[in-house]
């Protein structure tokens, strides 16, 4: 826990890219990153699935077998915990932090409605009693299902910080005078999900200690192997030079 938290630093960001598969994070630790976060919805299309409809048991797995892949530290996407009541929840923390993980995070979004603030704070205090090791981030939510109010997020993250979360994350803010004030006025170190408008030097200037990119990248790779296939069933072939590149890339990262 203690080396993951310290790759947290205020104004000199952890730049936390998200895997989606072993391979994915093998490859992102061969760039050059010093931690990786799991990412729910580019895990869940792995599947064909959309975002949420994983199970916990395949999470867990995912997540243990991330970990497996690569030296360096991960933090899982635990969504809302994949239970409904503080034992349960409990359980699923405990889960994470025997499979190796340096650090997984907490929303308070239910999959259907916010949680009340203390019902979430409540929730993130049996996960920090359940898995002390692991570096726990509490989200706030609201910026990403139509309640984006900073000062609501405050005072979430500072009851989630209260409760025992390590970093404080509300996911969906693209505002950078509200990232700063977000950052002067909760008491632990701050993630930003990158969002376009968002640049990692002003993010850095305006003191975030994590910025991570959600489904960003495994959606650039959807986008890249749609192109791919189109070009091929159009009978098109130039596509077949960035896919020797891609080769070249898999035999650097690949153990």
């Amino acid at each position: 826990m203690e080396d993951f938290l310290a790759l947290h630093v205020p104004g000199e960001p952890l730049l936390l890219p998200n895997a989606w598969d072993p391979g994915s994070a093998r490859l992102l630790e061969s760039v050059g990153a010093r931690a990786i976060a799991s990412t729910s919805s580019g895990f869940a299309a792995t599947l064909g699935r959309v975002d949420g409809a994983a199970t916990r048991d395949e999470v867990l797995d995912h997540a243990a077998r991330l970990v497996a892949a690569v030296d360096v530290p991960v933090s899982a996407d635990l969504e809302a915990g994949y239970a409904t009541t503080l034992d349960d929840l409990a359980l699923t923390y405990r889960r994470a932090a025997e499979s190796g993980l340096a650090g997984a995070s907490l929303e308070d979004w239910s999959g259907t409605q916010l949680l009340s603030a203390a019902e979430a704070a409540e929730r993130v205090g049996a996960a920090r009693e359940a898995a002390p090791g692991l570096v726990l981030t509490g989200r706030a939510e609201g910026y990403l299902h139509d309640v984006p109010s900073l000062s609501e997020a405050i005072t979430r993250l500072q009851a989630y910080a209260e409760a025992g979360a390590d970093v404080l994350y509300a996911p969906g803010m693209r505002d950078l005078d509200e990232i700063r004030t977000l950052v002067a006025e909760v008491p632990r170190p701050v993630n930003v999900l990158l969002l376009a408008g968002l640049e990692v030097p002003a993010l850095a200037d305006a003191g975030v200690a994590r910025i991570s990119v959600g489904g960003a990248m495994a959606w650039t790779t959807w986008k890249a192997a749609a192109t791919a296939a189109r070009a091929f069933l159009a009978g098109g072939s130039g596509w077949l030079t960035d896919a020797a590149t891609g080769r070249t890339e898999a035999a650097r990262a690949l153990r």
